[in-house]
């Protein structure tokens, strides 16, 4: 298993690419060989004459490269298997706790299904995740959209016409979008503070030159994925009084907290954005899953009544499609090399591995992944 297609991303909003040429070059000399369909890396800023050029075959379509690939690479979910052959390797976002009737159809056809969201947070495979690496990015560029909107500077800064304060900003969350979100506002000048429920993460907000802001929410911790645990209806009140108090004293609030496979936490109400000052804004990280923030919209702006501006802040790594099309990359090479047998020259999936069985949804024509099947 090593012949691999490399898909153009069906979305018109999606400006990524999955492999980027530098890295098909790497894994043709492993013995991988690659069709790239045509146009696939040209948003990112990778023609297709960079593709030839690493050695792979353009194409006109996906669907022209199914019959003779093994191995099927793209970044969002695809509307249907249809034209996959049984016992293809794909590689992509899933969705799986939304998209049953996919994961079926993919069972059905007997494809091997990897959801990428679903690759184990673990040291060993920290190289694949796509999770960190793509949120790191989005938290970097949140930080400048919304200092971009901003109508004051980030940085202090002392002039014969008087002095600029600083610009107050406040991370909510401390998974790797909001370290990101902390290190580029202290790098642009900002005062930053920043909260989460885990207290272990204080330590690292303070290496970064933030404050950590602490409430009283009794006994936390996090989940094995590193993720922070549910809360109680008890400890989200007293998590949004404490938050309030510094939204209000705030130039710039981002929200982070969104957990793949469940509904974004309510964490800023009408009642907080109406004490926040005119002009002030507010960037919520999570409204795809629900939102953080009382009435943000997906990719849309909303201005309210007393000039508070909620930006949407989903999938803003696609606002830096190089790097993160090059990140992505790396995430896709990785695993492509962790599971590639040099000895018999082919790929292997190999359920034994702990990343394979963390991430492989079906298998043999059934849903094989202990979250999703059904009895």
């Amino acid at each position: 298993m090593k012949k691999v297609l490399v898909c153009r991303e069906k979305d018109p909003l999606e400006t990524r690419v999955s492999l980027v040429p530098d890295d098909i070059k790497k894994l043709a000399a492993m013995g991988f060989s690659f069709k790239v369909v045509s146009g696939a890396g040209v948003k990112s800023g990778f023609p297709d004459v960079a593709y030839e050029k690493a050695g792979a075959e353009i194409i006109k379509n996906e669907e022209a490269g199914y019959s003779d690939s093994e191995i099927v690479l793209r970044i969002m979910k695809p509307e249907s298997a249809d034209g996959l052959k049984s016992d293809t390797l794909h590689l992509s976002y899933l969705d799986p706790f939304n998209e049953k009737k996919l994961l079926h159809e993919f069972a059905d056809k007997g494809i091997q299904a990897v959801s990428l969201e679903m690759i184990p947070r673990t040291t060993l495979a920290q190289k694949m995740d796509v999770q960190s690496s793509q949120t790191s990015l989005a938290g970097y560029v949140a930080v400048v959209n919304a200092a971009a909107r901003l109508p004051k500077i980030l940085p202090m800064m002392v002039t014969p016409s008087g002095t600029i304060n600083p610009a107050r900003v406040f991370v909510i969350g401390v998974g790797v979008a909001g370290l990101q979100a902390i290190a580029t506002a202290k790098r642009l000048g900002a005062r930053v503070d920043a909260f989460d429920t885990r207290p272990v993460v204080e330590e690292q907000v303070k290496s970064l030159g933030a404050s950590f802001v602490k409430i009283d929410l009794g006994e936390m911790g996090q989940t094995d994925q590193g993720y922070a645990k549910e809360l109680t209806p008890e400890q989200i009140a007293k998590q949004r009084e404490g938050q309030a108090k510094v939204c209000e004293r705030s130039n710039i609030v981002i929200t982070t907290a969104k957990v793949f496979g469940r509904k974004a936490p309510r964490l800023i109400g009408k009642d907080v954005l109406d004490r926040m000052q005119p002009g002030s804004v507010v960037v919520d990280m999570a409204v795809s899953t629900g939102g953080n923030v009382e009435g943000s919209k997906l990719f849309e702006e909303v201005v309210t009544d007393n000039g508070v501006i909620i930006m949407s802040g989903d999938l803003l790594e696609r606002q830096v499609p190089y790097d993160a099309s090059k990140m992505l990359s790396g995430n896709f090479t990785a695993f492509l090399t962790h599971f590639y047998n040099k000895e018999k020259g082919e790929l292997e999936v190999n359920l034994d591995d702990e990343i394979m069985k963390g991430c492989l949804l079906t298998k043999g024509g059934k849903i094989i992944h202990e979250r999703f099947k059904e009895d």
